[in-house]
């Protein structure tokens, strides 16, 4: 698997997705948009259905619910993190990544764009809120 880097301030929704599939990030846009989805939908980073429509859509299967993060020796072997997880009037936010236990050990992907690098292992910086388990056996095979 490879991370896939935003191409929008707020795309790392689709960025993750498009890590999940083996897609680039403009092949996942177009795909979004052709779902109805868009970055700079706020819904897009504070709720869940539409990156698990486009996950559907890529024929990734994702569990149905969110689980709380607990430790990331808890994690399954991929799963889309909720990170930076906070409150604006009244509302949920947060930064979608990618963990994967590697063959080289577990690492998170995180498509920001101003990271020199997107392949990250400083566990103990980020603060997982949730995680979502990713269930399909295709994760990052490429279509």
């Amino acid at each position: 698997m490879k991370p896939v880097v935003q191409r929008e301030r707020t795309g790392c929704g689709i960025a993750s997705v498009a890590t999940l599939a083996g897609i680039s990030y403009a092949q996942a846009k177009r795909a979004a948009n052709r779902l109805g989805i868009f970055a700079e939908d706020p819904r897009l980073w504070s709720e869940t259905q539409q990156v698990r429509d486009l996950l559907a859509h890529v024929h990734i299967r994702a569990a149905g619910k969110e689980a709380p993060f607990v430790t990331w020796d808890r994690l399954p072997e991929v799963a889309l993190l909720a990170i930076k997880w906070h409150r604006e009037k009244g509302r949920a936010f947060w930064h979608w990544v990618v963990f994967w236990r590697s063959p080289e050990g577990p690492v998170v992907f995180d498509s920001k764009q101003v990271l020199r690098r997107h392949i990250r292992t400083d566990f103990g910086r980020m603060k997982p809120k949730w995680w979502i388990k990713i269930e399909s056996a295709t994760v990052g095979r490429g279509r």
